[in-house]
């Protein structure tokens, strides 16, 4: 019944009809076990089951204003112009860290379950047990907007109580105490049905009563609950439109019919006036209602907008338009009505008034026109260069007004800078674009009206952006700060009065990049922009420093849409993560709740140590757990954000073998094993496995490597590996294949000192010689291949490297295993003749190019300082057929393949020439894969980055 989606905020489910009915009810408690015996017995008590998220027996479900599902509107209740809305799903800033979707929310659901005693003096009125019949559909009425007392809201009000009380007669019938409640029914009818007003009034009081409980508990109310209510106040607002329309009507054509605009409203009153200026009045009063009514369905449509942008980062976004284009004709269908009404009684309304009426009609049609021209969807927002792209862009109103022409209006995309995108939205859009800062291929299309499905579009399927034109940079602004977007823009006549409107819409901001090096900054400036940014800000300013809190949400939505996985980071995780960003180890988690973290800190400031940003190392942890972890993580076997330091504490007292799996501090997407083991005086000791990239656990998955390693037995705190792991064992093969062949096996295993040096201590007798090896592409492997092959190793300088510190000292290997019994064959193959495969004198060393490459050193390690940041046309990719590895991975890059028959002669040369086929060369700290934020630069010499591989990988 309770789920919690975030550290300090819980959810409440509703139980089931059948939970209730089984549920114990303790004797003491009779209105508690009444009320929940009323409250979900039966399935008519309700429409939707907010608890299962199913629909109850006799409801059918819909489609709300999101695509989600939604209940149909009751038959007993009046019909309000819209829809329920369904499933509203937090965004950023809402709180996530949730561990499942939110379901559908009403204020009853979370009311039914509070102490009754808290709401005694809401029911001196209405009794409580008609409140539980009722459910959630007195929340789904429009009693709060109810205000006055003029002829249109006692016929809502009169209208609502009939239906209430035909509610409560079906709910009635199949209670056991059916006569009770009949009688209590009948008892309201008398009561309020001389005055509904009246009864407006009493339940508009109980809903604010429980809206202040569940606030004073919970300090929000569920997001669909608002929705629900700005529904009911627009279509309310729709209906009371329509019914001034009618009084204008029946005023013009005799203003003495018995229809009179209803003096009893205070806006409306006119003492000593005679009838012919009741008319100006009403219709003021009426295009006072129609500019409201138009700033509630901009500000929907802003909404839309900004849940579009959130779900860059990750957020749920329901992004069917089908009921906001609704709500828009809706509106402008009353419009026209108005309009007729106005421009009919032209004559009464003078030559000074008509005019004023006539621009406030324009005003409001063409804000409506222009804000119904929407990006549905949106070009991605990290763009790259010579690159196809898709988007569409939707015009609301255009089924409804757009004028048949003999040629099909055009919509052309251009690319502007933020400065651009800045002057047209201060002109309200009504300037055009005078230069595109882009050069885009096929970049018009067609706006077409598909009479089927009622939408008007156009569809950019093929569109390419071929060269960007850079505006000049203020300060340390790096070229992945820099943000652009697409401009649609058209110009369409509208009917029925011809006139022509001109069109434009921005895309969200785009960063544009001309190499795949550029991905990870570019990604940081989005996601910010993102997570941070305002409604109806001007383009596209942010935010330069944010509450800490609204990071970890961001952190969140980002992690669990990346890894598409429903477990979010939790309170542990953010304590880490701000110790990383903030350097700053001595704080409590409630001094972070209370911090700002600045732009500068996510994606521009080195880490102390290190090579990398924050946002950059995280990015390596999104990218390795999405591609390796995913279920790893949604198990719950990773701690994963966990200091180095804080491991050791965790497992200092822990028996052998305890282990725990976290994400590397220092290297950009590694996940090590941090497990217990005793040193030689009896103490336990903490190590920690050198990590293990994407690469690696390409080639043996992390759950098999756990199995490999016979030291480790608990995963912390005392869960059996065989237990938590076993469902991610991969089936060993044994025997021979189809083929013919006999199977071979990888193992890993961790050579550390431990193993190695007590038995020379004890004297004990020499080990049997090894297999040689040959490496594997993998972090420092060995491949062993028993009694079969010798190493073809190049000179000293291509040996082994140390290890960061704090690994443990031997070598983490991977061996081929093959069964003992096999004979061993003889090749033929040059490449294993006896002559090269026994040559002693070859030097042993593992190839520098399958192990971890020299990543570039950011421009504050470069030896004479930092170097400008590249031009773009200095950063072109290499075309499809350039192969860079076309040499042996054995010979430097320069030299040429000799012939196969010369091979043997050829590699004794190379042996022979010794350490000066190249230089040595000391290893500096390990940087990002990325360039650097700030001035960057691209590396030692030619050297270049490959786009498949990950930070970390040349």
């Amino acid at each position: 019944h309770k789920m919690h989606f975030s550290p300090s905020r819980q959810l409440h489910l509703r139980p089931c009809a059948s939970a209730l009915a089984s549920r114990p009810r303790p004797a003491g408690n009779a209105a508690a076990a009444a009320r929940a015996r009323t409250c979900d017995v039966t399935p008519r008590s309700r429409l939707f089951a907010f608890g299962d998220g199913k629909p109850a027996l006799g409801g059918r479900a819909g489609r709300g204003p999101g695509g989600a599902l939604a209940p149909r509107r009751p038959a007993l209740a009046p019909r309000l112009g819209a829809e329920p809305t369904g499933a509203v799903h937090p965004a950023a800033g809402s709180g996530l860290g949730s561990e499942v979707t939110v379901p559908k929310m009403s204020l009853w659901s979370i009311v039914s379950h509070m102490p009754p005693e808290e709401f005694s003096g809401l029911f001196t009125e209405f009794p409580r047990n008609l409140r539980c019949l009722l459910a959630d559909w007195l929340e789904n009425q429009p009693w709060e907007f109810i205000n006055g007392s003029d002829t249109f809201c006692t016929s809502v009000a009169s209208g609502m109580l009939s239906a209430m009380l035909e509610k409560l007669r079906s709910a009635a019938g199949s209670e056991g105490q059916q006569c009770q409640i009949l009688q209590q029914v009948n008892g309201v009818k008398n009561t309020y049905q001389r005055d509904p007003l009246r009864l407006v009034a009493v339940l508009k009081a109980i809903l604010e009563g429980e809206k202040a409980a569940v606030l004073k508990r919970d300090r929000h109310l569920p997001l669909s609950f608002h929705r629900r209510q700005e529904e009911l106040k627009f279509s309310l607002g729709l209906q009371r439109l329509q019914h001034r329309v009618r009084e204008i009507q029946a005023l013009r054509d005799s203003p003495t019919a018995s229809l009179q605009p209803d003096l009893r409203d205070p806006q409306l009153k006119t003492e000593g006036k005679p009838p012919e200026s009741e008319l100006p009045a009403l219709i003021l009063e009426a295009v006072k209602e129609l500019e409201a009514a138009k700033q509630q369905v901009l500000k929907r449509i802003q909404i839309w907008k900004r849940q579009q942008q959130l779900a860059g980062n990750g957020a749920v976004f329901e992004e069917n338009l089908a009921p906001l284009q609704k709500r828009c004709e809706s509106l402008v269908e009353v419009y026209f009505q108005l309009h007729q009404q106005v421009m009919g009684a032209s004559a009464k309304l003078g030559a000074e008034l008509l005019p004023r009426l006539l621009e406030r009609f324009n005003e409001v049609l063409s804000s409506l026109v222009k804000s119904s021209f929407l990006v549905e969807k949106q070009p991605p927002q990290v763009l790259k260069t010579q690159t196809k792209f898709q988007a569409s862009v939707r015009f609301l109103l255009g089924p409804q007004l757009l004028k048949a022409s003999a040629k099909p209006y055009m919509v052309r995309a251009d690319m502007v800078t933020e400065k651009q995108a800045r002057e047209l939205a201060l002109s309200a859009y009504s300037n055009t674009l005078s230069e595109s800062t882009g050069e885009i291929m096929h970049n018009v299309v067609a706006l077409e009206t598909n009479p089927t499905s009622g939408t008007c579009c156009a569809n950019f399927k093929n569109v390419l952006l071929k060269k960007i034109k850079r505006c000049e940079r203020k300060g340390s602004e790096s070229v992945t700060e820099e943000k652009c977007a697409v401009l649609f823009n058209t110009t369409v006549a509208l009917t029925p009065s011809n006139l022509s409107i001109h069109l434009q819409v921005l895309s969200l901001p785009i960063v544009v990049i001309v190499h795949g090096n550029q991905d990870n900054n570019a990604k940081a400036t989005v996601l910010w922009d993102n997570a941070f940014s305002e409604i109806d800000r001007v383009p596209f300013v942010v935010a330069e420093r944010v509450p800490w809190e609204k990071m970890c949400d961001t952190l969140n939505l980002k992690f669990m849409a990346e890894v598409q996985t429903t477990k979010g980071l939790l309170k542990e995780h953010y304590f880490f993560l701000a110790q990383k960003i903030f350097n700053d180890h001595s704080a409590s988690f409630e001094d972070f709740q209370n911090r700002s973290v600045s732009w500068a800190q996510f994606n521009k400031e080195i880490l102390p140590g290190r090579g990398f940003t924050f946002w950059q190392w995280f990015d390596g942890v999104l990218d390795l757990t999405k591609r390796c972890l995913k279920s790893y993580w949604s198990d719950r076997l990773i701690i994963g954000f966990i200091s180095k330091q804080y491991v050791c504490k965790l497992l200092s007292t822990e028996p052998d073998g305890t282990f725990l799996l976290r994400f590397s501090d220092s290297e950009i997407g590694g996940v090590t094993i941090a497990h217990v083991i005793r040193g030689k005086d009896g103490s336990s000791q903490v190590e920690n496995i050198q990590p293990f990239s994407a690469k690696d656990l390409s080639i043996r998955s992390l759950g098999d490597r756990i199995r490999d390693l016979g030291q480790l037995r608990n995963l912390y705190p005392n869960t059996p590996k065989d237990q938590a792991f076993g469902s991610h064992y991969n089936k060993e093969q044994t025997g021979k294949d189809g083929r013919g062949y006999v199977s071979t096996a990888i193992k890993m295993t961790v050579e550390s000192e431990r193993d190695q040096q007590p038995q020379s201590a004890a004297g004990g007798p020499p080990e049997a010689p090894q297999a040689q090896m040959i490496s594997l592409p993998i972090l420092q492997p060995e491949l062993h291949l028993e009694s079969m092959l010798s190493p073809i190793a190049p000179p000293d300088p291509f040996g082994p490297r140390p290890g960061p510190m704090g690994y443990p000292t031997g070598e983490s290997s991977i061996n081929m295993v093959v069964p003992d019994n096999l004979v061993p064959f003889h090749s033929t193959s040059p490449m294993l003749s006896p002559p090269l495969v026994m040559e002693p004198t070859l030097p042993h060393c593992t190839d520098l190019a399958f192990r971890n490459p020299v990543p570039f050193m950011p421009t504050q390690f470069m030896p004479g300082g930092p170097s400008p940041e590249p031009r773009d046309e200095e950063m072109l990719e290499l075309p499809p057929s350039t192969s860079i590895d076309s040499s042996p991975r054995w010979m430097p890059p320069t030299m040429d393949l000799p012939p196969s028959s010369d091979l043997d002669q050829f590699l004794q040369e190379m042996a022979g020439e010794g350490p000066s086929l190249c230089p040595p060369f000391v290893p500096p700290l390990q940087p990002s894969g990325y360039p650097s934020p700030n001035a960057s630069c691209w590396g030692l010499g030619e050297s270049r980055w490959d786009d498949s591989i990950r930070p970390g990988h040349a």
